[in-house]
């Protein structure tokens, strides 16, 4: 039996979008800047696709800036807005950013500029008083991960944001949000929610790969990342990738229509899986359960020794059981490295490379779930032969 559980790296791409893309690839070949017949065909599906993502967060199509990806989308917000300054200023984001983000400001921080890190407690929470007293005169962009990718914490976006909004500086801070998890799984109303900035990548939600989205609210300027054509609205030179916006297209359209009926069936099968869980003493949960992304189960080895037991190996050894998922820790040398998500959330280093991962999706059935939880048992039991006592589990971590 073979288990897919890996859906926040990457969807399958559904059906009707490898159908569209096969068709623009095939008849709609032609250059969207291009101003003969061949050009405007393939001009009028990239704009269809822009109100088809647009309508995904309630914002106006000409708000929608098309990008290679999530990776681009969020380098494009934080370079975009830097580049406006020929001083340093001031950026705040959280300890917990997908990496897309952490890396681009720490570039950030050796041009000069200051950089504060919002710390989360142990569930990977920011706490909105902690944004408030980092805001300063010279803060021009605020960046927090919407849903964290590794360990499924929803933070408090709209509070974030309206502190923000209410800094008596607010109308020279821009806030910018990387939703590319939350997309399709929870609703997304930018007309409510007062970003500036939101980044979205297709094949998070049953899209191709390389195709991807930024909000920019009207009003909002950005310097651009690269320079050539202008395409974009002079935002994103290069010449559009018609198959897959097309195909972002038409998912992002099919996902917000099912997200009402989907949405509580993935809350469903998470908190089955979670339940599985709770029977597994060498098992600990990270994340916050209560705000928390619909399709997202993680945990931890509160036992890992960090070598022979770690994220790393029950991935291998779920795989040779036929079921995909992810470990949060990273390889750099050949050496196994804490998960920087889980250190800042408190967890010691040798428990920080023992955090895995699981996420559902559209195929994922009642019986994946108890068939995954019954091979995660049984490897478990393998792995540590001897069970240890739960109790003072969490003073251990």
């Amino acid at each position: 039996m073979q288990v897919y559980l890996d859906y926040s790296a990457t969807t399958p791409t559904r059906p009707e979008a490898i159908a569209l893309m096969q068709e623009v690839l095939s008849q709609q070949w032609g250059n969207p800047s291009s101003i003969h017949a061949w050009g405007q065909r393939a001009a009028t599906l990239v704009e269809r696709s822009r109100v088809q993502v647009a309508r995904l967060i309630n914002a106006p199509p000409e708000a929608i800036v098309f990008t290679s990806g999530g990776t681009e989308s969020n380098n494009l917000a934080i370079f975009g807005v830097a580049q406006h300054y020929t001083r340093p200023q001031h950026i705040i984001i959280s300890q917990v950013e997908h990496s897309a983000i952490e890396q681009p400001v720490r570039l950030l921080e050796q041009w000069g500029w200051a950089v504060t890190r919002l710390p989360v407690d142990a569930l990977g929470r920011v706490n909105p008083a902690d944004l408030k007293a980092a805001l300063q005169p010279n803060t021009v962009l605020v960046s927090i991960i919407y849903g964290q990718s590794e360990v499924g914490t929803v933070q408090p976006i709209a509070e974030l944001c309206h502190i923000t909004r209410s800094y008596k500086k607010s109308q020279d801070i821009l806030f910018h949000t990387d939703a590319v998890q939350v997309a399709g799984r929870l609703p997304l109303d930018v007309q409510q929610l007062p970003v500036d900035l939101l980044s979205l990548s297709s094949h998070k939600l049953y899209g191709s790969q390389g195709a991807g989205a930024l909000y920019v609210r009207p009003g909002v300027k950005l310097v651009p990342l690269l320079s050539g054509g202008g395409q974009e609205s002079k935002v994103r030179s290069g010449t559009q990738s018609v198959p897959t916006i097309a195909g972002f297209g038409i998912a992002a359209e099919l996902i917000a229509q099912e997200m009402a009926t989907e949405t509580p069936r993935l809350i469903r099968l998470r908190d089955r899986l979670f339940a599985h869980f709770s029977e597994m003493p060498d098992l600990l949960p990270t994340g916050d359960l209560i705000h928390r992304l619909p399709h997202h189960v993680s945990f931890c080895l509160p036992h890992a020794d960090g070598e022979q037991l770690n994220g790393k190996v029950l991935v291998r050894h779920m795989n040779l059981a036929g079921i995909g998922i992810s470990a949060g820790a990273a390889c750099s040398s050949g050496t196994l490295l804490p998960s920087p998500i889980l250190t800042a959330m408190g967890y010691r280093d040798r428990v920080a490379k023992a955090g895995i991962r699981l996420t559902l999706g559209r195929d994922t059935t009642e019986a994946d779930i108890d068939w995954t939880a019954m091979a995660l048992k049984q490897i478990l039991a393998r792995l540590i032969p001897q069970p240890q006592l739960t109790q003072g589990l969490m003073a251990e971590v």
